[in-house]
């Protein structure tokens, strides 16, 4: 009896661990767009309060870029993304930054330390529970998506060469 017992209390936990491996809890995201895949629409306030669409940005490469004033990888690569920027700003490409900040004037005064001198900064100032994060899957920052111009998703993740490559790339096309 003391077996069967046993053996039943065996059965049932293995019967819950399966069960837990195969059920995806609801409040995870889909996940980011893939490559090839069109890019889902963004529209949140700048620092202004004025709403900036991604679309608005169709006909350009566009560098979406997920960051914030606390995050210190993201600070590190500001600057090769400044970079970046001045060297295609006249080619047809531009940044989109989407930050995760929750404090306005932690955000808007890293945008100025840092020099990103673009025009297309948005957050909605809610931390991890930024919509377009969600929309992208993004679960770490620093991350980044670059969009062709006609808004479909090229590549994901890039830094340093490779970035680079992928930008003169899509600017040729």
């Amino acid at each position: 009896m003391h077996n069967l017992i046993k053996l039943s209390g065996i059965l049932a936990l293995m019967l819950l661990m399966a069960a837990f491996t195969f059920i995806k809890p609801p409040s995870l995201p889909a996940g980011a767009p893939e490559v090839g895949q069109q890019a889902p629409e963004i529209a949140l306030p700048g620092p202004d309060g004025k709403v900036i669409k991604l679309s608005s940005l169709k006909g350009k490469v566009v560098l979406i870029d997920f960051w914030a004033s606390w995050c210190g990888p993201c600070r590190k690569q500001n600057p090769y993304v400044v970079e970046m920027y001045q060297a295609y700003k006249d080619k047809g490409f531009t940044i989109y930054s989407v930050s995760l900040d929750q404090n306005k004037n932690s955000w808007t005064k890293a945008i100025q330390k840092d020099g990103l001198e673009w025009e297309n900064h948005v957050s909605d100032l809610k931390f991890w529970n930024n919509k377009a994060a969600a929309d992208y899957g993004v679960d770490a920052i620093p991350a980044t998506f670059l969009i062709d111009r006609n808004g479909m998703v090229i590549a994901k993740n890039l830094h340093g060469g490779e970035l680079d490559k992928q930008i003169k790339k899509a600017l040729k096309k």
